[in-house]
C-alpha cells in the first residue's frame, strides 16, 4: 500500500533537537510537507535547570539536531538575532548535524532544519530558543578609537578591552569579532600591542576619501569559562586628502606634500646633539594653539643651561612624550642651517600657522637623516607604519606564520560594504 503525503511528512521531520545537551522531539502537524511552523522553545527544549516559560538555554552546550525513524536530515541552519550563523557539521548519512561553534549568550536563535524521508519527500521545522548569559562571568567590552570624525591617511584604528586577553585561541575569537569595513575595500590587519589594546592599519595608508566603519560582533560571544563578549559602541570615521610633511634633518628643510604633489617647502630646524629628532613616520595626535614648554617635563633640570620655559603658538604634536612641529620665532637664524632644538621641529611663526591650519590628525609626519633613535612604534603616538607589512601580521592571532591574504573564513574582512 502506498503512503500518503500525510505519513512522508510525519516520517521526514520525526527528528530529535537536543540543545544544551537536553532532547526534545519537534514536528509539524500540518499536512503539508513544505510546512514551516515555528515552535515556542519554552515548550520544545528542555534545559539544565528549572524548565517553564521564560527560561533560558546555557550557550556552553552544543547544540544537536539528530533524525529518528526513517528520515535523515539534509540542512540545518542557526542564526542570532543579530544575524551570526552558527557553524555546524552535519553527517554523511544525515543521521545527526551538532553545533562547531560556540553559541552566543544571552541570544535569541532561530534553527531551521531540512529533512527528508526514504522516498525523498522534504519536510522543514524551525525552532527558536534563547540563551542566559551567565551570572559568574565578566564581561569583556570593547571601545574603539580614535573620536568619530575626519583623519589623515595615517590614522590606525584603535581598540582596548577593560580585561586582559593573552591566551592565542582566545585572542583570535576577539579579533574576528572587530571588523573594520572601508569603501573602498582594503587589506588590513589586527596587531595586538599588548593583552588588552589592538591597533588595526591597512597595508599602505588609507585611499583618500576613504569612509571607515568599525563594529564588534563580540557581544554574547564566549572567549573562555569566565570571559564572555561584552559591548562596543561602533565607530565611523573619513578620510581627506593625503597630506605628508618629510624633514630632512641633514638639510635642515620640510616638504609638504599634498595627494603626492609638492605644496610647500619650509626652512626648519630639529633636535641638537643629545637631542636629537626621532627618525621614522609619525602621526599627527593633535593640534593646540598654544601650549607652554618647560625643560622640566622632558627630564632638564631647572637652571641647567638646556633649561627653558617658553610660551608655544600653532604646536602640532606627534608624540605623546612631546616632540611638536611649532612655531620658534627665537632660531630663525638657525632655520634652514642648523639643528638647535631640544628634538622639536621649529619653523618661524608664518610657516608655523600655514602648517597648522594645513595638518589634520591622523596626516603623517615624516622624519629622515636625524641620528635621533627611531620613532616607538607604541606607547608614544602612532609609530605603527614604521613596522613593516610582514611583521605587523605577525601580530595578529588571525594571520601570524599564514601567506599574505586572508584566511578562508576571514574573506568577508575584505569585501566592501556600502556605507
Amino acid at each position: 500500500m502506498s503512503t500518503s503525503p500525510r505519513t512522508r511528512t510525519v516520517v521526514s521531520c520525526t527528528l530529535l533537537v537536543a540543545a544544551l545537551g537536553a532532547g526534545v522531539t519537534a514536528c509539524g502537524s500540518d499536512g503539508n510537507p513544505l510546512a514551516d511552523k515555528p515552535y515556542d522553545a519554552a515548550d520544545q527544549i528542555s534545559f539544565t535547570g528549572p524548565t517553564g516559560a521564560g527560561k533560558k538555554a546555557d550557550p556552553d552546550k552544543p547544540l544537536e539536531v539528530a533524525a529518528q525513524g526513517d528520515g535523515r536530515i539534509t540542512d540545518v541552519t542557526a542564526v542570532d538575532a543579530t544575524g551570526r550563523y552558527v557553524a555546524g557539521e552535519l553527517a554523511a548519512d544525515g543521521s545527526r548535524w551538532h553545533s562547531t561553534s560556540p553559541l552566543a549568550a544571552n541570544a535569541h536563535y532561530t534553527v531551521r532544519i531540512s529533512t527528508e524521508d526514504e522516498d525523498g519527500a522534504p519536510g522543514r521545522k524551525t525552532l527558536v530558543f534563547d540563551t542566559s548569559m551567565p551570572t559568574t562571568t565578566k564581561r569583556l567590552d570593547v571601545t574603539f578609537g580614535p573620536d568619530a570624525g575626519a583623519y589623515g591617511v595615517g590614522q590606525p584604528i584603535t581598540a582596548k578591552l577593560n580585561h586582559a586577553v593573552k591566551d592565542k585561541a582566545q585572542r583570535a575569537i576577539v579579533e574576528r569579532a572587530l571588523r573594520v569595513d572601508s569603501m573602498p575595500a582594503v587589506q588590513g590587519s589586527w596587531y595586538w600591542v599588548d593583552d588588552k589594546e589592538l591597533h588595526y592599519r591597512p597595508k599602505e595608508y588609507w585611499p583618500v576619501h576613504t569612509t571607515v566603519q568599525v563594529h564588534s560582533n563580540l557581544d554574547g560571544i564566549r572567549i573562555n569559562d569566565r570571559l564572555w563578549g561584552g559591548s562596543a559602541k561602533p565607530l565611523k570615521i573619513t578620510i581627506g586628502d593625503r597630506i605628508e610633511a618629510v624633514t630632512d634633518a641633514s638639510s635642515h628643510h620640510m616638504t609638504v606634500y599634498k595627494n603626492g604633489a609638492v605644496i610647500n617647502e619650509i626652512p626648519v630646524t630639529t633636535g641638537k646633539p643629545g637631542y636629537e629628532t626621532r627618525n621614522g613616520v609619525k602621526v599627527v595626535l593633535e593640534k593646540q594653539s598654544f601650549v607652554r614648554m618647560r625643560g622640566t617635563t622632558v627630564g632638564i633640570a631647572e637652571g641647567s643651561s638646556d633649561s627653558y620655559d617658553l610660551p608655544v603658538y600653532y604646536a602640532t604634536r606627534v608624540t605623546w612624550s612631546g616632540e611638536y612641529v611649532h612655531a620658534a620665532p627665537w632660531s630663525v637664524g638657525s632655520q634652514g642651517y642648523e639643528n638647535v632644538s631640544h628634538g622639536c621641529t621649529g619653523m618661524n611663526t608664518s610657516n608655523a600657522e600655514w602648517f597648522f591650519d594645513t595638518i589634520h590628525p591622523g596626516d603623517i609626519v615624516k622624519v629622515v637623516n636625524s641620528n635621533g633613535d627611531p620613532m616607538e612604534p607604541f606607547g608614544n603616538g602612532f609609530g605603527d607604519w614604521n613596522v613593516d607589512w610582514k611583521k605587523w601580521r605577525t601580530g595578529s592571532a588571525l594571520t601570524n606564520g599564514k601567506p599574505e591574504g586572508p584566511a578562508p573564513e576571514d574573506a568577508l574582512r575584505l569585501q566592501p560594504t556600502t556605507v
